[in-house]
């Protein structure tokens, strides 16, 4: 029987930053952007769906004069992220 998917991760570039945050601490925007080659306007629109999901909570402070977005994924986002991961294998003999 397969379990079903979490729309909100199952979206390529959201899938991408719950995955890039589950290896590091935590993440500024910059980097994140960087890593998964998205452009600011589409990463930030995911970044909060993942946000409002309350999978990843948004931290906005200065690094100088200069604006600084950092993203930590929360104790919901790692158990949703543990879930998707096991209903996708649900679809594929492992």
């Amino acid at each position: 029987m397969f379990k079903s998917l979490n729309p909100i991760l199952h979206s390529e570039l959201r899938l991408a930053v719950m995955s890039l945050l589950l290896s590091v601490e935590e993440a500024d925007f910059v980097y994140i952007r960087q890593q998964t080659g998205a452009t600011a306007g589409n990463l930030s629109v995911q970044i909060d769906k993942l946000s409002k999901a309350g999978y990843v909570e948004v931290t906005k402070s200065f690094k100088g004069k200069m604006p600084c977005t950092t993203c930590r994924i929360t104790t919901q986002g790692v158990d949703a992220f543990e879930e998707y991961v096991e209903a996708l294998k649900s679809y594929i003999k492992v």
